[in-house]
């Protein structure tokens, strides 16, 4: 059955004309832009049918980074590529909407073929007032994707399985969701959730969004619990963990401002296995400030904190080191996309320290984006990253990351991207990230994207 699917979706690509970058707005990124009208001779023809593909290939080189140590040989170099591939379905009619995003994502030369799964599968009914209640696998994409994203630069991206309702119309967005996730082994005769498709049990939140009338203002608030499952499969329990907070995004002619803050509370637990349950308080806060000079130049900055935890050990290497918590002090970003906002080279919030511990972050930066000609960006940015807890004998500062990243769309639906980073860590980065001695790290890469529109119909 796999066979033929990816049978199936492979003679669909070749038929395709060539398309457009992930990144684009205009298509693909956004299921809200799928069933935009194409022409005026469809326009009384109620069903609407369009099939889009998606490509996108990213080859990469990393030196230095994350080594591992195996027996006194390093291994600090990989090169690799990644890809993924999507077919898209969408129907719309009325007050209906209906979408089905067919997915493959693998390294090349991988044993394991990859995967094949459905990322998305929803439809959506409306009403002419306003309201509407979507069902099925979605993304929940918020916001500036702090919180809630789509993860779209890692290849398997996210999704979630929920059901949501809500109400959009006069400059308010109301939106509330609610998931509920099991194991099929569990169906019958078990409650236990692990190793499935999401790290959580259940989750229910509330966002509310207002744009101010007469005014470049928006405010969003959002309210989220989430409940998380420990121990074993005899003997088990759930923790909820509860965030709220807000964003706003002020944005009057060539100056914007953006600006966040969230807190945690609940209860969480050490490890999945230990079922040891710990008060959970934690913040974070964050502004970016930008401004735009002309069409061709733009530059922007901004600070990240994020609360990290108080007590908190790091043993020299080889030794083992462990603390006893009192509470967890640590933010986490939930289900955010966090390679948008500390650092291309994902060390933070995607990877995790030694001990799973963290003592947060805070993140200082600024940068400049340039549009020398039509369809070609360039940025480049610099990141300045310590951590947020006191640690003995080991100073605050982690690291300086320098970025370029440039993007050129060949054509409407085709684009392509390259990058470079290069960070020079510290002592504490080398000790909480249990590297080697080798403090320079750099990583690039190349990305393809091409999402074609290979059929659309009305009827």
């Amino acid at each position: 059955m796999k066979k033929r699917l990816i049978f199936i979706a492979a003679l669909l690509l070749t038929l395709g004309s060539k398309a457009e970058n992930h990144q684009d707005t205009d298509t693909l990124k956004s299921s809200e832009t799928l069933f935009t009208s194409t022409g005026k001779a469809g326009e009384n023809r109620p069903n609407h049918f369009t099939l889009n593909a998606n490509l996108m290939a990213r080859g990469e080189m990393r030196r230095g980074g994350l080594p591992v140590t195996d027996v006194g040989e390093e291994k600090d170099r990989a090169n690799f590529v990644v890809e993924r591939a999507r077919l898209i379905l969408g129907y719309e009619r009325d007050f209906l909407q209906a979408r089905v995003s067919i997915q493959h994502e693998g390294l090349w030369g991988s044993e394991s073929n990859g995967e094949l799964n459905i990322y998305e599968a929803w439809a959506q009914l409306k009403t002419k007032n306003g309201f509407f209640t979507r069902v099925g696998r979605q993304e929940l994409v918020y916001d500036d994707e702090r919180i809630l994203g789509n993860d779209d630069w890692a290849m398997a991206a996210l999704s979630h399985d929920v059901l949501k309702v809500g109400y959009e119309g006069h400059g308010h967005k109301a939106h509330a969701f609610f998931a509920y996730n099991q194991n099929n082994k569990n169906v019958i005769g078990g409650n236990f959730y692990k190793n499935g498709a999401q790290p959580y049990k259940s989750m229910q939140a509330v966002w509310y969004h207002y744009d101010v009338p007469k005014i470049p203002l928006g405010v969003s608030l959002i309210f989220m619990n989430v409940g998380m499952q420990s121990g074993t499969e005899e003997k088990n329990h759930t923790t909820n963990q509860q965030l709220f907070g807000g964003y706003l995004k002020f944005k009057p002619k060539r100056f914007s401002l953006e600006a966040s803050y969230y807190r945690q509370s609940g209860k969480a637990s050490l490890n999945y296995e230990s079922g040891m349950d710990l008060p959970l308080k934690a913040w974070m806060a964050g502004v970016k400030t930008g401004y735009d000079f002309n069409s061709y130049v733009s530059a922007y900055a901004g600070y990240d904190y994020l609360s990290g935890d108080k007590e908190f050990v790091v043993p020299e290497q080889g030794a083992i080191g462990m603390t006893l918590h009192s509470k967890i002090t640590a933010f986490t970003s939930i289900f955010g996309s966090s390679h948008k906002f500390y650092g291309a080279m994902d060390f933070f919030y995607v990877s995790a320290y030694y001990g799973t511990n963290s003592p947060g972050l805070q993140n200082l930066y600024g940068g400049v984006t340039i549009k020398p000609v039509k369809n070609l960006s360039i940025d480049a940015a610099y990141h300045y990253m310590s951590i947020a807890s006191n640690l003995t004998n080991l100073k605050k500062t982690l690291g300086h990351e320098l970025e370029v990243f440039a993007s050129y769309k060949i054509m409407r639906d085709v684009s392509v991207a390259a990058g470079y980073s290069y960070m020079k860590g510290s002592e504490t980065m080398e000790r909480l990230k249990r590297s080697t001695d080798k403090r320079q790290m750099h990583w690039a890469w190349l990305m393809l994207s091409i999402s074609p529109r290979i059929f659309s119909a009305k009827w």
